[in-house]
């Protein structure tokens, strides 16, 4: 693809970026075929291909409309297009390249900032997330069946923490809603890790990854997000913390980029690089540490649809891994059809284009009942609330069944009493 770039964009940190992405589409198409909101909506501008045009007219100058930026809000940034891409595009550095630009030249309406402000200050502080959400269940009987859907029942509690009593250890990302929404899972991977050796610890300053409002196009907010999440985590690092572990997918794929997102600040880049490489999925930490399977190899064959995140699968690029690890622990995973496509969570997306998140999460939800499975296993607390707010099947994250399972089993071998 040929380009020529606007003065206004051309020889910044960003255009170069673009302009080298955009050059490597050869307008193949092939990447229509997995876009959910193009398989939705069959609009072109609606595909990764359509928005990587609108993208370019933008970036070389043409005006910029109100439509333009809802072409490129629709979008997921799923990258499902990634995955099918044989050219290597990188579509989603290059959305977020647009979008901050559709930003800055055409302003949003002053109710649309303040609505994305709103859910931005609220989603991403896990205290003021609480009492909001709190607030919703004393009044969830009175409210009508589509808001009553959008807030979830009390989780169940975290369980007990082991001491870190290992000498290798590990970082886990608290996040924000996820110990509102799914306390129990961090909890749940401190005791499977526990007996793998590892001591899992949290750094207590450490809140929003910066996810929600990179994707929220606040660059700069997102940005101070990640810094103070860097500056959180640093002490445990620089005492010996051998892998940052994520047990939310969705979080993971944002804190592998640290080191691209944060490469032009001098002060952070070393630090932020860093950071990105010692990251670790979940999967990949049970998939190194071969005592859990082996612990495992006496559970009972347990029959479960997983429904692997976006984030997980395109954003990590780790859906055979997962598959394979979730097999050697014990699970059964019987077939989802259309397992590249999104569940409609994706952040705050199902808050922002509810219409097409619920047909997304429509279609997703069919796939998984027509896969027989009882139980429906994740890997991110978005899609697991997300799915689970249909109150259709039961959906829990993938470690806290495993831990479950063991400590079932551990109790049966103790006996009563």
């Amino acid at each position: 693809m040929q380009t020529h770039l606007a003065e206004f964009i051309q020889s910044s940190s960003d255009g170069v970026e673009a302009e080298s992405i955009l050059r490597k589409c050869v307008h193949c198409g092939f990447c229509s075929a997995t876009c959910p909101t193009y398989q939705l909506v069959g609009d072109e501008l609606d595909s990764p291909r359509g928005r990587i045009y609108l993208i370019k007219q933008m970036l070389e100058g043409a005006p910029t409309t109100a439509s333009t930026r809802a072409h490129l809000d629709r979008c997921l940034t799923c990258r499902a297009c990634e995955t099918t891409c044989p050219s290597g595009v990188q579509y989603g550095h290059l959305v977020d390249i647009g979008r901050a630009v559709a930003e800055r030249l055409a302003p949003r309406p002053w109710y649309e900032r303040l609505v994305r402000s709103a859910l931005a200050a609220v989603c991403s502080r896990t205290a003021l997330f609480g009492t909001f959400l709190t607030l919703g269940r004393l009044v969830r009987p009175v409210l009508p069946a589509l808001l009553r859907q959008a807030i979830p029942p009390a989780a169940s509690p975290a369980g007990s923490w082991p001491a870190a009593r290992h000498p290798r250890r590990m970082i886990a990302l608290a996040g924000c809603v996820q110990p509102v929404l799914g306390p129990d899972i961090n909890a749940a991977t401190a005791r499977v890790l526990d007996r793998a050796g590892i001591s899992l610890i949290e750094a207590p300053a450490a809140q929003c990854c910066g996810s929600l409002r990179h994707h929220m196009t606040q660059p700069e907010a997102a940005l101070d997000d990640m810094r103070a999440m860097i500056d959180a985590w640093w002490p445990l690092i620089e005492a010996g913390a051998e892998a940052i572990v994520m047990t939310a997918s969705g979080c993971g794929s944002t804190v592998r980029d640290y080191g691209h997102l944060l490469r032009d600040d001098p002060l952070y880049r070393d630090k932020a690089a860093r950071v990105s490489a010692m990251t670790r999925d979940l999967i990949e930490v049970v998939e190194s540490a071969p005592q859990l399977t082996e612990l495992a190899a006496g559970l009972a064959p347990h029959s479960v649809a997983f429904q692997i995140p976006c984030s997980l699968q395109h954003g990590q690029a780790l859906k055979a891994r997962a598959e394979r690890v979730l097999a050697a622990l014990g699970f059964v995973l019987q077939p989802v059809v259309d397992s590249h496509l999104c569940c409609g969570s994706a952040g705050v997306y199902s808050v922002l284009q509810p219409g097409l998140s619920n047909r997304l999460r429509e279609a997703k939800l069919a796939a998984l009942q027509a896969s027989g499975a009882a139980q429906v296993l994740t890997a991110n607390i978005g899609c697991m609330a997300h799915l689970a707010a249909a109150e259709r099947l039961p959906v829990d994250h993938w470690i806290v069944v495993l831990d479950q399972r063991l400590q079932a089993r551990q109790a049966s071998a103790r006996g009563p009493g």
